[in-house]
């Protein structure tokens, strides 16, 4: 990676998404059902709050002005409710100071790079550390900021995240790195960080005093016992919540994707640093939005419809998929992480997928990249997301099923 540019080809739009990649790979390939089933995108479609056009409207007023980059009171206050509740964090988030409202977490994902290498000097490049699959939104703010990317392969060995064991040596790289995008659960593979590994990773990030970016996207789609969050371990050490800022949003928990509503919270000092940033470059919230994201956050029954729903889907995959592909139930999230090495690995097994029986998937050899050992851990893998109702992910497996056994 050394001779690589990045913030030049990413200038220029060679940086493809995985989404591009994929139609590359199956351009002029015709599907081998008329029915395609996509299963590419994380595009939930569960039931949406009904209340929620009502709320915008209640705002309409709102449109005549620009909205506060740090939002409104409400919205902020209902956050700060919503993580109190989920997290046991009564009276332990500062509305006020703590929690910044974004277009949706890829946007706050995007920009908290920029302060995170403003706040840290160091002798050479700044790093920036990649969980291993990751979001691209992550590897475009790598890029974006002229950052070197240092890339830790989190694989069935490692329980699916990384290994801090193996980071915790490399003092040369940590005394660079200014960040570390985490994910939990983790997108693709569904993994959850327990208390102790979150408080781990945290005490890198206080020891060498960079910023842990927790990506908790996820955090309301479980089937067994709700993920530890972020916030919840940096409560219980006496420094709070310094150098730890969570992600979340309304995409995932709440099925509205196409609201933009989310959030950053935590280091207060960060927090300050990547308002003034998005004060300067980033869209403000619309007024509308806030109104209604503050009644979303603070209505708890329609979440847990939608994680029912995904329970459901769930049990599907356990009776069609049990001994197959290394499936597991995974702990949180609405992926499946495949394993098709046998098939000839991630991007043959979809080429084939789509060619035998129309139904897409991503290969993922493209949502990550090889890591220091020079092995990219989705070579063998493909994603399946879960979005569609339980009739139509059944027989997208049974056609899986016929053609890759």
């Amino acid at each position: 990676m050394s001779d690589f540019n990045g913030l030049e080809a990413l200038a220029k739009g060679a940086i493809l998404s995985p989404f591009s990649r994929l139609a590359r790979l199956l351009e002029g390939v015709p599907p081998g059902d008329e029915k395609v089933i996509e299963m590419t995108v994380g595009d939930p479609n569960e039931a949406m709050p009904e209340f929620v056009v009502d709320r915008m409207a209640e705002a309409k007023r709102t449109l005549a002005t620009y909205p506060k980059i740090w939002g409104s009171d409400d919205l902020r206050g209902a956050i700060a409710a919503w993580l109190e509740r989920r997290y046991g964090l009564k009276g332990k988030v500062d509305p006020a100071r703590e929690i910044l409202p974004t277009n949706g977490s890829r946007e706050g994902l995007f920009y908290a790079a920029i302060p995170a290498v403003g706040r840290k000097p160091v002798n050479g490049r700044p790093v920036i550390l990649l969980v291993n699959p990751y979001y691209h939104s992550y590897l475009g703010s790598v890029y974006a900021t002229n950052c070197e990317p240092y890339f830790l392969n989190a694989t069935e060995e490692t329980g699916h995240l990384p290994d801090l064991d193996a980071l915790e040596k490399e003092t040369e790289i940590l005394t660079r790195t200014v960040a570390f995008y985490l994910c939990s659960p983790a997108n693709p593979q569904g993994a959850a960080a327990d208390a102790a590994y979150i408080r781990r990773a945290l005490d890198l990030a206080r020891r060498y005093d960079f910023m842990l970016f927790f990506d908790e996207c996820y955090s309301e789609i479980y089937t067994g016992e709700p993920p530890t969050g972020g916030l919840e371990v940096a409560a219980t050490t006496p420094e709070g919540f310094r150098n730890i800022v969570v992600f979340n949003s309304l995409s995932k928990r709440s099925n509205l994707p196409g609201l933009r509503s989310g959030f950053v919270a935590g280091d207060r000092e960060f927090l300050a640093s990547l308002a003034e940033v998005r004060n300067l470059i980033a869209p403000q919230m619309p007024g509308v939005i806030q109104h209604a994201s503050a009644a979303v956050w603070s209505e708890e029954q329609h979440v847990a419809n939608i994680r029912q729903a995904y329970r459901e889907k769930f049990d599907i995959c356990d009776e069609l998929l049990q001994g197959r592909y290394g499936y597991r139930r995974p702990a949180g999230g609405f992926f499946l992480w495949l394993d098709v090495s046998q098939f000839g690995g991630g991007v043959e097994a979809t080429v084939t997928l789509w060619k035998r029986c129309g139904v897409k998937v991503v290969p993922g050899a493209y949502l990550a990249q090889p890591g220091p050992n020079g092995i990219n851990p989705g070579d063998g893998r493909i994603r399946v997301a879960l979005v569609h109702d339980p009739a139509t992910i059944r027989e997208a497996l049974q056609r899986i099923v016929s053609v890759l056994s």
